[in-house]
Order: C-alpha cells, then structure tokens, then sequence
C-alpha cells in the first residue's frame, strides 16, 4: 500500500497544535448575558428549569452585571417582569417602570457594560401575547406605537441597543422613526429578524411569567420549516434600519444563522435560548454528557455556524472557562 501523502492527523498531535490550526475560537466578548429583573428587594429567586438562572431584585441584577462585566462578558440583555400586569402592557413602557429602572441603575454602576433593552409587550400584558388584542388576535399595527414608545423610554433611560423580539410586521421601522424623533437617531436597533414559533422557549415563559393565557404565537413567530421566509423577514429589517440582525433559537437553526450569514454583512447575533441551556443543564446534572465540555462545543457550533453574537445563559460559566 502506498505511503499516505497527506496526513491531516499530523496537525492533531497535540493541543498545542490544534490551537495554531483552529479556525473558530470563541471569546468572552462574543456573549450576551440575559438577566430577568423583577420589583422587590433583597429577590434572587431561582428559576427551577434553568439552574443557575434567577429572578433579580435591582440590587442583585447590578451585582450580576457587574460580574459579567469583571468575567469579559461585554454585555447584558434585560428582561421586565412588572408586579402588575394588563391588557396593553403599561408597565413595558412606563419611564420609572422595572426594566428602565434597571437600565439605569446597571449604566450608574458599569458605564461601560453595553445594556440591551429587550422591547415586547408579552411579560407586561395579562394575557401573555406581545400585543394587544383585537378580540383573540394580537393587532399588528395597534401594537407597534407601543412598541416604540418602549424603545424610547429605554433608550432615555441608558439603554445602549435596542432589541424588538415581538415580531410584529414594520416594528423596526417604527422604532427607528421614535428613536429618530427624540434625537435618540445613535442608539442601533438589534432585530429579532428570524425568530421561530418554538418549543424551546418554556422554561424562558416560566422565568419571564409571560405563557400565553389562550392560544399560542404561531401567528407573528416563524414556522420553524422556513429558512426562505427568514432571508425575506431580515431583509425587511434591513430596509427598515436595523443596525444588528438574530436568529432565535440557535441551535435547531444553524442552518439559519449559516443562510443570513451568507445573505447578510451586519452582525449577526444568535440567542442560544433557555430549553437549549435546560437540555444541557439536566444531561450534565444526570451525568449523561460532560457538561462543561459539551456547552463549549455547542457555543462553538454557534459561532461557527456564522454568528458573531451569541445570547446565552451559559455566558459567564463559559467566560470563566475561556
């Protein structure tokens, strides 16, 4: 038999020169770190389907951004959930409401620290959907003046990015025009462009307290057959002004993310969502996989996949690893 000429296993002899050769490495300042803040004081509350992950009172949601921060993690998104709920989601909105209170209080202890401000309507409303109804359905275009005045009274707050996760149709165009309006036309948009309608988000519904009373969000979320549909979906954020584009969830759309990275030059962001960060959590608990080692490889096959972003829960366990 013929000696090989090439030999690809040569550059596997050792870590040292699988370091040299690899082509995708991750880096604390690729994640986003997710918090959910709720109104009371001394609150750390956990959240039973994600350990690890908690409910924050504003005290103890500065002191984990100020830990993110200390780990590298460059930034944090924010996630409301008001003690009263209704029909039009006030409280989303409301200038001394929990997430703008939150947005300033994190800005007046990190300046630094980049504050994302998640803009829905679904942990403010009492019926669980991301905009208001008209009868059973969620109203389009009813929905988007509230949106953007959400976006405002954050950006006013301190909010770095804006971050319209509702998927509502023409929401980034009307975010970018009130943004505008308040001479507020810096603060960049990150569009949820190719959110899914998943099974993925529910231990999210249990943190946020945002499970839809009736029906589901298969009406405005993604059917998750279409990737055609998601190039369409981000090119009308594109043209509506979005500075960033997302792919949620991540890891049952790679695909996805590998489609808009193709398609697309703004960065890209993928949200590694809460059953993804569950599904691990409970394999490593049971010590059916190595949790550690799986969770770098799943962020791995996100950046890899295109992403120059990634939302995850696993943020500062993986910072701290890194």
């Amino acid at each position: 038999m013929a000696h090989p000429v090439h030999r690809p296993r040569r550059l596997r002899r050792s870590a040292a020169l699988r370091d040299m050769v690899r082509e995708t490495r991750l880096s604390p300042t690729d994640f986003i770190y997710p918090l959910f803040v709720v109104e009371g004081r001394d609150v750390r509350r956990p959240i039973s389907s994600m350990p690890g992950i908690f409910n924050l009172s504003l005290e103890h949601a500065v002191k984990e951004a100020k830990l993110a921060k200390s780990l590298g993690v460059p930034s944090v998104i924010l996630f409301g959930i008001p003690d009263h709920k209704d029909a039009r989601g006030t409280q989303a909105y409301a200038t001394d409401g929990i997430v703008q209170r939150a947005i300033r209080e994190i800005k007046a202890a990190e300046p630094d620290l980049q504050v994302i401000a998640d803009v829905c309507l679904c942990e403010y409303t009492d019926h669980g959907h991301c905009g208001v109804l008209d009868g059973n359905h969620v109203a389009n275009d009813a929905t988007l003046p509230l949106l953007a005045q959400m976006a405002v009274t954050c950006a006013q707050a301190g909010a770095d990015i804006i971050a319209p996760s509702d998927m509502m149709d023409g929401r980034i165009g009307a975010i970018r025009k009130a943004l505008d309006e308040v001479k507020h036309q810096d603060t960049p948009i990150m569009a949820y462009s190719a959110k899914y309608a998943s099974g993925f988000y529910g231990p999210f519904r249990e943190a946020a307290q945002s499970t839809p009373q009736f029906g589901d969000r298969r009406g405005y979320q993604m059917d998750p057959g279409n990737v055609r549909e998601a190039i369409r979906e981000t090119a009308l954020d594109v043209d509506e002004g979005a500075d960033f584009i997302m792919v949620k969830p991540a890891l049952s759309y790679l695909d996805v993310i590998r489609a808009l990275r193709e398609n697309f030059d703004l960065p890209l962001a993928a949200y590694n969502v809460s059953g993804e960060y569950a599904m691990l959590k409970a394999a490593g608990q049971n010590g059916w996989v190595d949790y550690e080692r799986v969770m770098m490889e799943v962020l791995t096959s996100i950046k890899r996949a295109g992403a120059d972003l990634i939302i995850t829960y696993h943020a500062l366990e993986a910072a701290k690893l890194l």
